[in-house]
């Protein structure tokens, strides 16, 4: 009878992707990512330079062995205590890591989102994975998750691109520190 280890029974754990702000030497390697996740909207290489440059305390990188894996573009909407989630992009290499959700964790949590009360996104009806991403972020903060058509096709678009609805999740309130007795 064939002896059972521990080690032919335990799967190697993979690598948990780092995560960061982007630096403007990120911009080719986040083009191309978006690229590459379809249906994602393509910018420019240009535009996504911009966005690591001007954004990117609003912004998020996942790296894994060098390679960019993960991305979500977002700013705080001016005037308005509301955090806008543009694009989120996981690389095949990154997928099953449950990497969007942690991405959009680690985005809320930074000093530069603290007066956000809302995150907001857009989604066409037909996006089942960022359907999928959006409502698992929001229970997993336990926010409440609310949608309805914001640019709309034939308003918005001239009929080329399917309605956006705009997505808002309540966000938490921050925990204030307990002071030490």
């Amino acid at each position: 009878m064939p002896k059972d280890t521990v080690q032919d029974t335990v799967k190697p754990r993979t690598p948990a992707p780092r995560l960061r702000k982007p630096e403007t030497t990120d911009g080719a390697a986040i083009w191309e990512l978006i690229k590459a996740c379809k249906p994602l909207d393509e910018n420019s290489m240009y535009c996504n330079l911009v966005q690591a440059d001007h954004f990117r305390d609003t912004c998020v990188v996942a790296e894994l062995d060098g390679d960019i894996v993960g991305w979500i573009s977002g700013h705080m909407v001016p005037e308005k205590d509301e955090l806008f989630v543009w694009q989120v992009a996981v690389s095949d290499k990154a997928r099953g890591l449950g990497l969007g959700r942690k991405m959009l964790t680690h985005l809320i949590e930074r000093e530069n989102c603290a007066d956000a009360t809302h995150l907001k996104t857009t989604i066409t009806k037909d996006n089942e994975a960022s359907w999928g991403l959006f409502r698992s972020f929001a229970r997993h903060i336990g926010g409440d998750l609310s949608d309805e058509p914001h640019f709309v096709k034939e308003v918005h678009f001239e009929g080329r691109h399917d309605t956006e609805h705009m997505v808002t999740i309540e966000l938490p309130a921050p925990v204030p520190l307990r002071r030490a007795a």
